[in-house]
């Protein structure tokens, strides 16, 4: 039996297909190893986000024939997409499988076939792929796939071709599949999620009132959302359901309007400032997340202040945050006015500075509020502790040697925050 060991980079559609590949992998003869040494292959499902992603999957595979001479290398995800053949020039790759191709990679293994990449700007049909995984608390289902934007700072496009939706059936039979295996929750993930439908003349909201009337999932989370994509109308939905995970990502990847337009984004600052506002006015305790690139090309220190002010003035609950790194084959990459590596990292510091102090405010509000959290399957490896999440994504452990709670739904309340850790106790 031949033996692989897996590696994952990049977004939660990415851990999503790696999941499918396991499962299509141990389906067909094939067993996951846990020590690289002992693995007849290492895979790299990788990500291509940034030109250090690259850097970081080139290490992986270097690192893999370091510790292993006779394994065979599998590069596959948006590196493998976007460079194709010219990667099989490295003496320390042995296959490239593109995107559209992964989830069949089992195939390609037993064939032995060493280079498939099909060409994803001809993809005009989602792939339904199936996963049954139980092994994990939250189920995650991959609704959508490409993007049809062009930010300046991207590659993303080119690595997963045009905006493709899933079927509403679809979903709503593997999300009833999920409940039927015993999930309490799913994550809807996507490339864009926000573009779901768009080909079939629906919108996200149209998918969501299916999945409320159709699945009896008691809780559902969205994935990562850009600002024009959010309306009144949306809004008031999830706020009257009793389904919904209040718990946003909204794609930002500025907060100063020059620097926006630059990128390409198709909104103002002052317009997700105040759609902040209105979604912590809506919802009780809502989780806001989002996502900042510090030092995108042009970006001036004044520039940067505006941002630093509109962030620290913003509701939002944490920022993650990057340094801009240029992309080969991005409009970006030929864009005046690139900021220096060390002012990237200080500015990226300071949002970071920010995002501590937002995330902490908002565990300290969560303080002395009773919650539902969805206990996990697997207590915590450090401490022991019962852990879950809430609804707004917190995770919350419990002191309890309680062994009938795993994967249930818990009412509980917030009753400490001490050494980065929130405690919970139960309220049964």
């Amino acid at each position: 039996m031949k033996k692989f060991y897996i590696h994952t980079m990049g977004c939660k559609s990415n851990q999503f297909e790696t999941s499918i590949i396991k499962e299509n992998l141990s389906n067909n003869g094939f067993e996951e190893v846990q020590d690289i040494k002992n693995a007849d292959y290492f895979i790299l499902n990788s990500c291509s986000v940034t030109h250090k992603s690259d850097n970081e999957a080139f290490y992986h595979l270097r690192n893999a024939k370091h510790k292993n001479t006779s394994v065979k290398t599998v590069l596959t995800g948006c590196i493998a997409q976007i460079e194709k053949e010219e990667l099989l020039k490295n003496e320390f790759i042995d296959f490239v499988i593109g995107n559209d191709d992964k989830l069949n990679l089992y195939k390609y293994l037993i064939e032995d076939t060493r280079y498939i990449v099909s060409d994803v700007m001809e993809q005009n049909k989602f792939n339904e792929a199936v996963l049954s995984d139980t092994t994990k608390t939250r189920a995650s289902l991959k609704i959508q796939d490409g993007c049809d934007n062009r930010c300046t700072y991207c590659i993303i496009w080119k690595a997963r071709g045009k905006s493709r939706s899933a079927s509403a059936e679809f979903i709503t039979e593997q999300i009833n599949n999920f409940v039927k295996s015993g999930y309490k929750e799913v994550v809807l993930t996507g490339i864009h999620i926000g573009q779901w439908g768009k080909e079939f003349g629906l919108t996200l909201l149209d998918l969501l009132k299916e999945i409320e009337a159709k699945t009896k999932i008691p809780r559902y989370r969205l994935g990562s959302l850009n600002p024009t994509e959010i309306n009144d109308e949306l809004l008031e939905y999830l706020k009257e359901s009793d389904k919904f995970c209040p718990h946003f990502h909204l794609s930002l990847q500025s907060a100063n309007d020059k620097t926006l337009r630059s990128m390409n984004r198709f909104y103002k600052t002052d317009f997700y400032l105040k759609q902040i506002e209105q979604i912590n006015d809506m919802f009780d305790l809502p989780f806001l997340g989002s996502d900042i690139i510090a030092g995108f090309a042009g970006e001036t220190d004044e520039d940067f202040e505006i941002t630093r002010k509109n962030l620290e003035s913003s509701g939002l609950t944490q920022i993650h945050t990057f340094p801009y790194s240029v992309r080969k084959g991005t409009v970006g990459e030929s864009m005046d006015n690139q900021v220096k590596d060390n002012i990237k990292e200080e500015r990226a510091n300071i949002i970071k500075s920010i995002s501590r102090k937002k995330f902490e405010n908002f565990i300290k509000r969560n303080i002395g509020k009773t919650a539902e959290i969805l206990i996990e399957k697997h207590r915590d490896k450090h401490y022991g502790h019962l852990k879950g999440v809430t609804r707004n994504y917190l995770t919350v452990h419990i002191d309890s040697d309680k062994e009938n709670l795993y994967n249930t739904l818990q009412t509980v309340k917030l009753v400490k925050f001490e050494n980065g850790i929130i405690f919970g106790e139960l309220i049964i």
